[in-house]
Parts: C-alpha cells; structure tokens; sequence
C-alpha cells in the first residue's frame, strides 16, 4: 500500500495536540441521492452488518439501495435546517465551544470534528491536523456508550488512516464515557430544567440506538453500558423502578434487536392508560434524524394515536454549556501526560484565545 505524500521531517518541531470529535454522519442534502450515497458507504461497513459480505451486498445493492433513499430523504427533509443536518450542525458547534473551554483553561489544542460516513471524513480531517503540525491526536467519539458498530468503527476509520501515513501522530481513543459523572449531571439537569418547565410525566422512557441482539451474545458491553447509564440517571434524579423506561430504537432488518423496542413500548404505554410520557435519548449527545424524526414524529404519532394524551420529546444535550463542560472534563483526563500548557506559537495561542472568546460570548 503506497504512503500519502509528506512534507520532509522536521528536525526540533515542538509537539502539537489536536483532538478529533467523531460522529456518525449524514447526508450532505435531503435527496435521494445524496441519502443513497450515504447509506451505501454506512451499510456497506462490516462493522455496522454483520453478514457474509457477498449475500449482503446483493441485498443492499439489489434492494435496500433501490428503495430506502427516496424514504429517508423525505424524512430528513423533515428536520433539515437553514445550516444544513442537525448532526453536522450541533457537532462542529460542540467542537468549536470544546476548543473555546479548553482554551479558557489555557490549553492550546486544536479541535475538529468529523463524521465516520459522509463528509467531513475522518482521514480529511486527520490530513488536516498533520499539515497544520500536529503530533499527538485524542480521538473523541460522540458515542458515551461503546459498540463496535459505531465506535470501533470510528477507530477502523483512524486506523485505515494510519495505514497511509509514514509519520504517524501519537494517537489515543476514548472508548466509552457512559458511566462519567459529568455527563450523567448533564443528562440529569437537562432533563430537571425541562420538568421545571413542562411539569413530570407519568413515565420517563429512555431511548437508546438498537443494535442486533447477537452482539451482546458475542461480547459486545453496548447493551450493559446503555443500562448503566439509565441507572445512574435515575439515581441522580431520584426516580424509582417504576417510575422510567429503558428502550431500543431505529431496528433494521428482520433479526432479533435489543428489547424493548421503543415504539411498541410506547404504543403498550398509551393502552395501558400512561397518560403523558417524555423521552429522552441519552446515547445521542447531538439531536439527528434518529431523535427529531424517529422519536419527536414518529414516537409522538404512536403514542397520541393509541390513546396517550401528552408526548414531550427533551432534546438532546447539543451545545448546553454543562455538557461541554463535562466533554471538556472527559477531554481533560485523557490529555493527561501531553503538554497542552505551552502554546507551541504565537498564531496557536491567538486561535484558541479567540475561540474562546468566542465560545464566552455564545455562553
């Protein structure tokens, strides 16, 4: 495999950090073929379907490719803002307002975000970071829970990268943060502002991504890290066994997801005389086709038609200032060992003195 052409070494070049914050992607407009391009490069990852390769992509060539765009596009034409997706948009806002916190704690490192499938990609972003000097790269997955169909894939990503590269920056990976304090005060004070405001629910359901069944079997922690998080948010906020929902969302296919499914969950609910629910999806820390279609649209349908009286959808946590907060504290304690205190020139220095001004001024 052919090396990616590099500037020649430089001989004393001060050590530079940069963190790349991964999401999982989209579109680049609600069209159908723009959806079908995405979704070919998403399913066609092994990490992400695991079947024998050949009989899956005859079904996802010969049929899902030929149908689902044109579905998916009406949908995401359904929460497309001025911006663009609302993944993209609360992402890179997440990654500007994160380089602005740490600058105000006088850290000097760079921050990109990238998404795994679609534009921006990961290996543009990392081509990015080498061109601008940078030796050391903490790899943020926007995932606070760890699978191997969303964050391993993030690292295949980096890797594959790496395989190109003859100089490679000294990385390192987050796994996982679905169990930190910080990002579960965050999740607990979104959801007690909202309460202050709307008043309490009759049930609290917590929505996570679905992932097939079999890959609990096969090690993967997805499930028991999803279930750890919704624990310790209920602690936090104080609610007993009865008084929330765990659930799983987005299935595809006809093999046997994590349960309960979140829709059928809400439809029982309705019939069952639970007069108003609110949902929550805490595995997703920017709001995306998934929470704003899926749950706030579709989830919102089921429930009322089936005799449910009140649905509230609280948002995601996006750009709320105790969650960057919290992603910094995370950032923080993986940056342990790389000197981030010493700005390694003046135009760094000014760059992240400016993003935090401006992170301040948003704030």
């Amino acid at each position: 495999m052919p090396f990616s052409p590099e500037p020649p070494y430089s001989h004393g070049q001060a050590p530079r950090t940069a963190i790349l914050l991964c999401n999982l992607g989209t579109p680049d407009e609600p069209t159908t073929p723009a959806v079908r391009r995405y979704l070919a490069e998403f399913l066609s990852d092994h990490r992400v379907v695991e079947i024998p390769r050949l009989l899956w992509m005859l079904i996802l060539h010969g049929i899902i490719l030929r149908f689902r765009p044109a579905k998916s596009a009406a949908k995401y034409a359904s929460i497309w803002t001025p911006e663009g997706s609302p993944l993209k948009v609360w992402t890179e806002k997440q990654a500007k307002l994160l380089q602005g916190w740490l600058g105000q704690r006088n850290h000097y490192v760079k921050v990109r975000w990238a998404m795994r499938y679609g534009s921006t990609s990961i290996a543009s972003q990392l081509d990015a970071m080498k061109a601008d000097g940078v030796t050391r790269v903490l790899v943020v997955p926007a995932y606070p829970q760890y699978s191997a169909t969303t964050t391993a894939s993030v690292f295949d990503a980096v890797y594959q990268w790496a395989q190109k590269t003859r100089a490679i920056p000294e990385l390192r990976f987050i796994n996982h943060y679905h169990d930190h304090a910080d990002y579960i005060a965050a999740l607990a004070a979104s959801v007690q502002r909202y309460w202050k405001k709307n008043g309490r629910p009759d049930k609290l359901v917590m929505s996570f991504h679905g992932v097939p069944e079999r890959t609990l079997h096969l090690g993967d922690p997805y499930h028991c890290e999803c279930f750890k998080t919704a624990r310790l948010l209920a602690q936090k906020l104080g609610l007993d066994k009865d008084a929330f929902q765990v659930t799983f969302q987005s299935r595809l296919g006809r093999a046997k997801w994590l349960e309960p499914y979140t829709e059928p969950t809400l439809i029982a609910m309705a019939k069952a005389g639970i007069g108003r629910v609110d949902v929550l999806c805490p595995g997703f820390t920017s709001d995306c086709l998934e929470t704003l279609e899926e749950i706030n649209m579709e989830g919102r349908e089921a429930f009322l038609h089936a005799g449910g009286k009140e649905f509230h959808y609280i948002p995601c946590l996006n750009d709320d200032p105790e969650w960057i907060t919290g992603l910094c504290n995370i950032a923080q304690l993986h940056l342990q060992g790389w000197n981030t205190l010493d700005a390694p020139d003046p135009r760094q220095l000014n760059a992240s003195r400016e993003a935090a001004l401006a992170a301040g001024a948003k704030n």
